[in-house]
């Protein structure tokens, strides 16, 4: 396996763990004021990843089964995590998550950085597509910080903890 192979590999480990965060956000805030942008994002995501995969193809990359398969998992795993509340979601959870869908799509915006870099050197990569992804990404990256600023308002918005909620 190349370099090359190892990294469209690895991104899109970080494209199945994004697509999967970006699909459940979107089906837990469906009728909130999140709801529709993020169903907006999750579709959009999801695409992102079939044109990561149609990449891997056009250019002979193996698909890595095990690191996507273990990104998948490891996104099931993570929703384990603890966020001081044994009954019931945090009110930080929406936020946290925001800012992990944007460190991910922020890493799928360098991805199309780099292939479009390389695209000089690679007549299978397409340098207009390319820079359609890239702008797509940035719109995301933009999207994702104006949801983020909204959901940061719970920050002070936040009720008290009860006796059902976990100690800090």
């Amino acid at each position: 396996m190349g370099i090359l192979d190892i990294y469209l590999n690895d991104h899109l480990a970080g494209a199945t763990t994004g697509t999967e965060l970006a699909r459940r956000m979107a089906g837990e805030h469906g009728d909130t004021e999140l709801g529709g942008e993020l169903k907006t994002l999750a579709v959009e995501i999801s695409r992102d990843r079939q044109h990561l995969l149609r990449l891997l193809g056009d250019l002979d990359v193996a698909v890595s089964r095990y690191k996507m398969y273990g990104a998948w998992l490891g996104e099931k795993i993570a929703r384990a995590k603890p966020n001081g509340r044994l009954l019931r979601r945090s009110p930080l959870t929406p936020l946290v998550e925001l800012e992990a869908l944007r460190v991910g799509v922020q890493g799928k915006a360098l991805l199309w950085r780099a292939l479009l870099a390389a695209s000089a050197g690679e007549p299978r990569l397409d340098p207009d597509w390319l820079r359609q992804l890239l702008e797509r990404a940035e719109q995301q990256l933009r999207t994702l910080d104006a949801l983020h600023a909204r959901a940061a308002t719970t920050l002070s918005a936040a009720p008290p903890r009860t006796t059902t909620d976990a100690p800090g």
